[in-house]
Order: structure tokens, then sequence, then C-alpha cells
């Protein structure tokens, strides 16, 4: 069983989650969210790509335990999807954060 795929997967689904059914902050629909999503991902993909390329890795991964699927580069495609979540969540939070602050005031 791959379980870095299957906590990817879990990951991805909770912030979903976590949005529509709670926070509902709209961080979804806004450009900007899309656009840092875009920037982070593009220096994600330098920097797991050095250092998870498969001619001198610096960090290795069990191949037991993710799919397989490297791309681009040898970039196992969790790291985008772990990556995704951790951010995302903490994007979400803050805006949650951030509005509530806003009604007290």
């Amino acid at each position: 069983m791959p379980e870095y795929t299957v906590l990817t997967v879990v990951g991805v689904l909770a912030v979903v989650a976590v949005e529509v059914l709670w926070l509902r902050t709209g961080l979804f629909r806004t450009a900007q969210y899309w656009i840092s999503m875009a920037i982070i991902f593009f220096f994600q993909g330098w920097v797991d790509g050095w250092l998870t390329k498969l001619s001198d890795p610096i960090v290795i991964y069990n191949p037991e335990h993710h799919a397989g699927v490297r791309f681009p580069w040898d970039i196992p495609i969790e790291d985008f999807g772990f990556g995704w979540a951790m951010l995302t969540l903490t994007m979400l939070v803050w805006v949650a954060l951030g509005r509530r602050e806003g009604e007290g005031a």
C-alpha cells in the first residue's frame, strides 16, 4: 500500500472539506490564490526536482510508499498534493483568522 499516496489524497480531501464545509473563506474563487499557487509550484518544482533527482538524490523515497509517478523531472507526484494541502490550509486559516479579527473591531 503506497502510504504517502493515500495520506496525500486524504490531506487534499480534508483541506477541501475544511474550506467547503467549515471555513467558507472563498479563497478558491480568488485569482490571488491561484496566482500564488502557480508561483509556489514553480519554485517547488525547481527545489524539489533538485532534491529528488534520481541521478544524485538528496532526499530518497521508499518506492513502496508512493505511487511511483514522478513528474516533472524525478519529483514524486505526491509532493505536489502534500505541498498544496499544507500551504492551502495555512492560507485558509490565515484568511479565516483575519476575517474573525476584523469582525471584533
